[in-house]
């Protein structure tokens, strides 16, 4: 029973953990290119602004997921009986 407990206790862990560090690494790549193409049409600012921000928002619900996941785990387990 202690294993059990133990292997959920780095699982949930390892999903907040890399969820979070996927999502800034996303929003790093995500930002350099949004500045790169405003840099090169500063024209089309407002429009990349606006897929940006969706994109971002996309990325955002993926730690999210993961930390409700990690909350099952954590109070209802399905695991242990």
């Amino acid at each position: 029973m202690d294993y059990i407990t133990g292997m959920n206790l780095l699982a949930v862990a390892l999903l907040i953990g890399l969820g979070a560090l996927g999502t800034a690494v996303g929003f790093a790549l995500l930002g350099g290119k949004f500045l790169d193409g405003v840099a090169r049409q500063p024209e089309l600012g407002p429009q990349l602004q606006v897929k940006m921000f969706i994109v971002a928002g996309l990325l955002d619900a993926v730690p999210m997921i993961g930390v409700g996941i990690a909350m099952l785990l954590l109070f209802a387990n399905p695991f242990i009986k």
